[in-house]
């Protein structure tokens, strides 16, 4: 799909939201403190769970995108999108032998809290990133249906299908590109808001499990292409990475994937915590 017009050209304000599950919550909390002080994106960029949180802001960049991503919540943790006996995921898993979940639950949450059905229809351009398969390149969807968009964005390998759209087929964003803050610097953005799950606060260390293996492999990529997106930023560009609040960061395991009972309490601590971070940067004379 063909890329648009460089929103942020003349310089405008970006929010970028990174991947990471049920932690994904933290978002909520970080845009109600943006949003309660005004602070408004020019650009909206997404990976994974931050394409769901990202597409409802850049519908209605308001108070009532807070409203509508906590119903969203809501339903994600009474685990529609992830339900199911133990039992029921291994039927999916030995009937398709790729994952253990249907994407259909997803794709009715989306459909019935994202208030537009294209792109074309959002009041801020906003873009999100998902893994071709075919192409092992990332590919950044700007056009056309929404919720495809979205749900390639979030295809967790192993846990939701790959989405086929145009005769490819793709896997989550967060195998690419996890905390895209180079692609809102690349379309023009000159303040950037890293809106994340709260993983990049605590340090790596080698894995003492065998499960440790892969999830630490996977955090060094993630973490690596966005040390090195901070590390080149051009001139003039200010990056602000806002805080999830967490005393004791999460760690790198997704095995508890569908537990959402710390879902209110992590929007909460962003919320506060953001919102500190914020009223220091505006009393410091920021942006």
């Amino acid at each position: 799909m063909a890329s648009p017009p460089r929103p942020g050209a003349t310089g405008g304000t970006a929010f970028v939201l990174g991947g990471g599950g049920v932690l994904g919550a933290a978002e909520v909390g970080m845009l109600q403190a943006l949003l309660e002080r005004g602070v408004r994106p020019d650009l909206v960029v997404g990976t994974s769970v931050g394409a769901i949180n990202g597409a409802v802001v850049a519908a209605d960049p308001g108070p009532a995108a807070v409203d509508r991503l906590r119903a969203v919540w809501e339903q994600l943790a009474g685990q529609g999108v992830f339900a199911g006996s133990v039992f029921a995921r291994v039927g999916t898993l030995v009937r398709t032998r790729t994952h253990l979940h249907p994407r259909e639950p997803l794709r009715e949450l989306l459909e019935s809290h994202l208030p537009v059905p294209t792109f074309a229809d959002l009041q801020v351009p906003f873009q999100c990133v998902a893994a071709s398969i075919e192409r092992a390149a990332e590919h950044w969807f700007t056009d056309g249906p929404l919720v495809d968009a979205v749900l390639a964005s979030c295809a967790v390998p192993g846990l939701l299908p790959p989405v086929r759209l145009g005769g490819e087929h793709y896997l989550d964003g967060g195998l690419v590109h996890s905390i895209p803050v180079g692609r809102a610097v690349a379309l023009g953005a000159s303040t950037v808001y890293v809106l994340h799950v709260g993983r990049i606060d605590r340090p790596l260390r080698p894995p003492a499990r065998p499960w440790e293996v892969a999830t630490v492999a996977f955090e060094i990529a993630r973490r690596h292409r966005y040390a090195a997106d901070l590390a080149t930023l051009p001139e003039g560009v200010t990056v602000h990475v806002l805080p999830a609040g967490d005393p004791a960061p999460p760690g790198t395991g997704t095995l508890r994937y569908r537990d959402f009972s710390a879902v209110p309490g992590r929007i909460e601590r962003a919320r506060a915590a953001t919102g500190e971070l914020l009223d220091r940067i505006a009393a410091e004379g920021g942006v």
